[in-house]
């Protein structure tokens, strides 16, 4: 897959290389639902948002396992209650190369990005 960036690589921010976040979904999700959301559509990650609509964090197949065995506590338990990617996290303006670095240090293969009122505005994936 090529990339093509808007400005030489060295300046090119989170901006210039994100992607519009797909599936969102608000944190009072209950998990047996997030859980039934990613496996009719396939995707990898939902992002979450609060009751303001801030990005309240990133909900992955991988945070979801434990849970693979529904039960009451499933039907019972909302997202937010589990574990998420969860802040700081990117901005467009950020530089694309200090945002690879720092999704290298906390091992993320996706990262949101908000705009500076916390609301998520793109996905980030190297």
């Amino acid at each position: 897959m090529t990339i093509t960036l808007e400005r030489p690589a060295t300046t090119a921010t989170v901006g210039d290389l994100m992607k519009c976040p797909e599936l969102q979904i608000s944190d009072d999700v209950m998990v047996d639902m997030a859980m039934d959301i990613l496996q009719s559509s396939g995707a990898d990650h939902l992002l979450v948002r609060d009751d303001d609509g801030r990005c309240a964090g990133l909900l992955t197949r991988l945070h979801l396992a434990p849970f693979q065995t529904r039960s009451r506590s499933t039907e019972r338990t909302p997202v937010r209650d589990i574990v998420l990617d969860r802040a700081p996290f990117a901005t467009a303006d950020m530089p694309a190369a200090t945002a690879a670095a720092a999704m290298r240090s906390r091992g993320l293969a996706v990262w949101p990005v908000v705009d500076h009122d916390g609301h998520a505005i793109g996905l980030l994936s190297f």
